[in-house]
């Protein structure tokens, strides 16, 4: 809440995660703001968390800008630190566009990670290159989007969920669960926890294949993948989030045994 106090933050967070069962590695970031103004944004191999409150929202009350990018693919730490400049640029541009004379508040702060154990796939991070260009965008478009939650221009009671599309021209799609014009599109009964798959692109030919792109080259295609669409593997990941593909796999199959 906003009269939060504690003269040992790391010691309450700490606190916070034995409570919840969670390993005991993590970082964490406090903020006023509420997390039902929260923005998920998945961008190919890019996951980017979002909350932004700028004083005055009267709405929501004050806040900070936090952000954190993960990504599934192997990073240097050069890479991870060209990250936290691009969505650093990213949030400047996006308060800019709505209005603020700012670069953020006093308290913003930015996360970011990657796979440790994939293979090195980005040596950099700036704008033009891989990572860049995705974080760019989703980093701008989230922040955008959560100062509309936070300032109630937009209401809602739980967190958003935005997906990079590619279908009828690029752009960002909000997943409703309630009302997905492509439920089910991998099963009948399907689980849609994780409607854009964690450890995609897994390049697992048991699961998926790279297939032509429309606008040319290739992508992985999972279309026939029903590993996480399956209520119960989907329920093993959402109570064990430290789980390996592999272990995920092994789960399903011993289910199905």
């Amino acid at each position: 809440g906003y009269d939060f106090s504690s003269d040992d933050p790391v010691r309450y967070l700490a606190g916070l995660v034995a409570a919840e069962g969670l390993p005991p590695e993590f970082f964490g970031l406090l903020t006023a703001v509420r997390m039902r103004t929260l923005c998920i944004l998945q961008y190919d191999f890019l996951t980017v968390f979002v909350t932004a409150g700028v004083e005055p929202a009267p709405a929501e009350g004050p806040g900070t800008i936090n952000i954190i990018v993960r990504s599934e693919e192997g990073m240097t730490d050069g890479a991870l630190c060209e990250s936290i400049i691009v969505a650093t640029g990213a949030k400047t541009r996006a308060l800019h566009a709505a209005g603020y004379a700012c670069t953020g508040t006093p308290t913003d702060a930015v996360i970011a990670a990657c796979d440790r154990e994939a293979p090195i796939a980005h040596r950099y991070a700036g704008p033009l290159t891989a990572v860049g260009s995705r974080l760019s965008e989703a980093a701008e478009f989230g922040v955008a989007e959560a100062l509309k939650r936070h300032e109630g221009k937009i209401r809602t009671h739980a967190p958003s969920f935005f997906i990079f599309s590619r279908y009828g021209g690029d752009h960002w799609v909000l997943w409703d669960p309630a009302a997905c014009p492509y439920y089910p599109c991998h099963m009948p009964g399907q689980a849609c926890d994780f409607c854009y798959c964690p450890f995609y692109p897994c390049g697992d030919p048991a699961l998926g294949a790279m297939v032509p792109r429309s606008t040319g080259g290739v992508v992985w295609s999972c279309e026939h993948c029903t590993l996480l669409h399956d209520p119960d593997t989907a329920a093993y990941l959402k109570r064990y989030p430290e789980a390996s593909l592999a272990e995920v796999k092994q789960f399903r199959k011993k289910k199905s045994c």
